[in-house]
C-alpha cells in the first residue's frame, strides 16, 4: 500500500499564492511521476503538471508561467508552487503518483483524497 499525504489548500485572493505538497510513503520501489490534477464543480478532472523520475515537468497551458513543479526525491515529496492565482484555479486539487513496487515490476497508480483551493475574486 502506498499513502498520499497532501496539506497545503486554502483560501486566498486572486493574484495571491499557494504551495501545495504531496508526500508518498510505503510500498514504493520506484516513483515513476508524481504529478497534480484539479476537479473544479461540474468539470472533468484535469492534469495540472507532472514530473516524472528524470525531473521532466509539464503543464496544462492556462498554469504556464504561473505554477512551478518540484520533487525531493530523497522525500517522495512533490510541491506545486501556484502564483498569481485566479478564480479559475479554484478546485480540488488531487495529488497522483505512478509507482512500482519491485524492479521490472507492474505500475500502479495512487491518488490523494483532495484538497481544496479556493480563489476569490
Amino acid at each position: 500500500q502506498v499513502q498520499l499525504v497532501e496539506s497545503g489548500g486554502g483560501l486566498v485572493q486572486a493574484g495571491g499564492s499557494l504551495r501545495l505538497s504531496c508526500a508518498a510513503s510505503g510500498s514504493i520501489f520506484r516513483i515513476n511521476a508524481m504529478g497534480w490534477y484539479r476537479q473544479a464543480p461540474g468539470k472533468q478532472r484535469e492534469l495540472v503538471a507532472v514530473i516524472t523520475s528524470g525531473g521532466t515537468t509539464d503543464f496544462i497551458d492556462s498554469v504556464k508561467g504561473r505554477f512551478t513543479l518540484s520533487r525531493d526525491n530523497a522525500k517522495n515529496t512533490v510541491y506545486l508552487q501556484m502564483n498569481s492565482l485566479k478564480p479559475e484555479d479554484t478546485a480540488v486539487y488531487y495529488c497522483n503518483v505512478r509507482h512500482t513496487r519491485r524492479a521490472l515490476g507492474p505500475e500502479f497508480n495512487y491518488w490523494g483524497q483532495g484538497t481544496q483551493v479556493t480563489v476569490s475574486s
